[in-house]
């Protein structure tokens, strides 16, 4: 090591390993350690969340000095870099991303980008899942990410925290100096609504059908990861396993449901 500031870091996503948004983590990543490492799906994962493949064998394809390919899920990219791969060094962290996109609010139940970050969760390392929003019919602005991610990360870094989390950090639509100050935000519900699905014919008649993600750009609450971006700021959203509903656990008791 040469004063690095992490150990060893671990580059996942969900978009596949010749992304550009694996490129841009790539550059961070690499400003903050001198041992990056990558483990990205062979394919395009969108919205997988945090699948693992149990039923279907994995196999691993090596791109280059420190980078492979898995024909599997993020999660199994997570699973394999750290069980397999890395076994012997474990990463010090783990940077998913830098997503085609934001993951808010619900979304993050389905995002790939999440997923791999809460399976490193699970396995116990730290980690951190990176998104870039961008506006329909507008270039993505990576520069954003690429120029503040790292003092993000550096930011995120300077003390221990208390307990295990998956990080969920957006950063704005905007350019670099449009951006406004990283903020802690809570999930909040964010545009997604409804499922849609598209059917149509193909050229020898039989059906096919594509799944639709329907949005609404409604605002969220002020405190949640939605508003803060659509205040151009960086947010930051700890997340966990945990998804009791609390309002219905306590209606559920009054009902007496679950008693003998």
């Amino acid at each position: 090591m040469s004063g690095s500031l992490f150990q060893r870091v671990l580059l996942t996503n969900d978009d596949g390993i010749d992304a550009p948004g694996l490129a841009v983590l790539h550059d961070v990543a690499s400003q903050l350690s001198d041992d990056v490492w990558v483990v990205a799906p062979a394919q395009d994962q969108s919205g997988i969340s945090h699948a693992l493949s149990l039923h279907d064998p994995l196999r691993v394809h090596q791109h280059g000095p420190k980078r492979f390919a898995v024909t599997g899920t993020p999660g199994d990219c997570v699973a394999i870099a750290a069980r397999h791969i890395l076994r012997d060094a474990l990463p010090t962290l783990v940077l998913s991303g830098i997503n085609r996109g934001a993951n808010l609010g619900v979304e993050t139940v389905f995002s790939g980008t999440v997923g791999a970050a809460m399976t490193a969760m699970l396995l116990d390392l730290p980690s951190i899942a990176l998104s870039q929003t961008f506006t329909a019919g507008k270039a993505v602005p990576w520069e954003t990410a690429r120029a503040l991610a790292p003092d993000i990360l550096r930011l995120l870094a300077r003390r221990p925290m208390p307990e295990q989390a998956c990080l969920n950090v957006n950063f704005p639509a905007c350019t670099v100096e449009e951006a406004r100050p990283l903020k802690t935000t809570t999930q909040g519900r964010g545009f997604l609504r409804d499922i849609e699905v598209v059917s149509r014919d193909d050229m020898r008649r039989f059906a096919y059908h594509w799944l639709h993600l329907k949005r609404d750009h409604a605002g969220d609450e002020d405190g949640t990861e939605t508003a803060a971006i659509a205040a151009n700021h960086v947010s930051v959203t700890p997340l966990s396993f945990g998804r009791t509903n609390m309002k219905m656990h306590d209606w559920l008791l009054k009902q007496e449901i679950g008693l003998a």
